[in-house]
């Protein structure tokens, strides 16, 4: 049997990490098997659900790269089949219409809590009950009222639930939608789901959902309920713990193979690895595997695997995510070193692009004043004499290259005899207006020739009016 998993999202907000996680091992096992992955949009919630939701889904799982093989599927859709269903149960006696009214539920609810009872409805309309004039019913199902729901979970293994236990649910209100536990039913049936992964918050809805793929003469797929993630602090991940979007994290300058490298490492593993390929994920990869202990995300493992990434992917992908990190921050590309040759030098000094971008614009802009402290420091009247001299080698260089000005400058220094620091120092304030840069010979490279020479003449202004001054 092909394996077919399916995520279903609903877009009442974002794409959360937690639902970003489920996709992927959604994802993860269809790849493995060679099997089918389904994109279904659950939005039956009509009042919650949004245009700008779905889109921020569809959108998050583009940039992570999840690709879907059906669908996305829309349940707002599937209204006419879910009725269609629906009458099906009621012809067949497995679903009654329930007549209570809401203050009947209410008081049923406040008397069982009052006596230590779970809450649940009593079966009052099971039997048979007269309409109530002007009163639309709900369709409940008729669940069974003996034995037990058994299944064994691919990741918390064997669970038995009495059906004692649960109730008639409701599968559809007065005005005819479909409830949650009873749309996924016909869904999963009608696109052949083999295999459910979703968050373990979900298991208390399984077994409801297995007695109506029972009632509707279906096998139920298999289910596999993984842990909640949580935060640092152990409670679970929310927005007090910073970025919860998959896009905030886009934003945030990460690269999309660092994020989900970090997540599939939230309760699976492989051994000691912690970096994975996409690849090394699918060959590697089996929902038997995930941990049914909750898991934290950890900031700081995700900094370390983008940087790790950043250094390693091919430097033109890396640009391509960069690139909008630059227009976020008011810098034009186009106007200093190609994106691919900053990806090479910056990688090593950053964790995220968007921190990478504003590191980087000494490279792509000019700057007004250098910092105080690095001037200082390092634009004094001495450093004039190995400023100029530099300049003057710099002025005659036919090749702009890190090897050449690597050489330009050592042999700047040998001739002057001085010390690198001597040279690069004040050369690196000029270049940059700060003291922190890549090495001297990059750094160059990166600033261009007629801008660094012009930088150069500033710098020397600078140090000449310094000079005036103390005099």
């Amino acid at each position: 049997m092909t394996t077919r998993t399916r995520f279903a999202p609903s877009p009442t907000g974002f794409l959360h990490v937690g639902g970003a996680r489920t996709a992927l091992f959604c994802w993860l096992q269809a790849r493995k098997e060679q099997g089918v992955f389904i994109l279904r949009i659950e939005d039956t919630d009509l009042e919650r659900s949004t245009p700008e939701s779905v889109q921020a889904i569809l959108d998050g799982m583009e940039w992570l790269g999840l690709d879907h093989d059906e669908g996305p599927f829309y349940q707002t859709h599937r209204f006419d089949r879910y009725a269609e269903v629906t009458k099906e149960l009621l012809a067949a006696g497995k679903a009654y219409p329930c007549w209570c009214s809401k203050e009947r539920l209410e008081k049923l609810r406040e008397e069982q809590m009052a006596a230590g009872l779970k809450p649940r409805y009593d079966g009052h309309c099971r039997g048979g009950a007269e309409p109530v004039p002007g009163v639309d019913p709900v369709i409940r199902f008729r669940n069974p009222q003996v034995g037990s729901v058994v299944f064994e979970d691919r990741v918390r293994g064997r669970i038995a639930v009495s059906n004692e236990e649960l109730d008639d649910l409701v599968i559809a209100r007065p005005d005819g939608s479909p409830t949650y536990n009873f749309t996924v039913v016909v869904d999963d049936i009608d696109m052949g789901v083999t295999l459910v992964i979703r968050g373990d918050d979900h298991i208390n809805n399984t077994p409801r959902q297995i007695n109506i793929y029972e009632a509707l003469g279906a096998t139920p797929p298999q289910f596999a309920h993984v842990p909640m993630i949580l935060g640092e602090d152990g409670a679970r991940l929310s927005k007090r713990h910073g970025a919860v979007s998959v896009l905030q994290y886009r934003e945030m300058g990460y690269l999309p193979e660092a994020l989900l490298n970090c997540l599939v490492r939230l309760g699976w593993s492989f051994g000691d690895q912690e970096v994975f390929s996409r690849d090394e994920m699918v060959e590697h990869f089996s929902i038997d595997d995930v941990n049914r202990k909750a898991a934290a995300f950890d900031h700081t493992k995700l900094d370390w695997l983008n940087q790790h990434w950043m250094k390693t992917l091919p430097a033109g992908r890396v640009a391509t995510e960069l690139r909008p990190q630059f227009e976020a921050a008011g810098l034009d590309p186009a106007k200093g070193p190609a994106l691919e040759d900053l990806v090479g030098v910056q990688a090593e000094r950053v964790n995220t692009l968007k921190a990478m971008a504003e590191a980087s614009r000494p490279y792509y802009e000019d700057f007004a004043d250098f910092d105080p402290d690095a001037a200082k420091k390092h634009l004094r009247p001495v450093a004039a004499e190995p400023l100029q001299a530099i300049r003057d080698t710099l002025a005659g260089l036919a090749a702009w290259t890190p090897e050449a000005l690597d050489a330009a400058v050592r042999e700047t220094a040998e001739r002057l005899e001085v010390n690198m620091g001597k040279i690069a120092q004040p050369l690196r304030v000029a270049l940059t207006g700060s003291g922190m840069s890549p090495s001297i010979d990059l750094t160059l490279w990166l600033v261009g020739q007629e801008r660094a020479l012009a930088r150069i003449d500033s710098a020397l202004g600078f140090i000449a009016e310094r000079a005036a001054q103390q005099r």
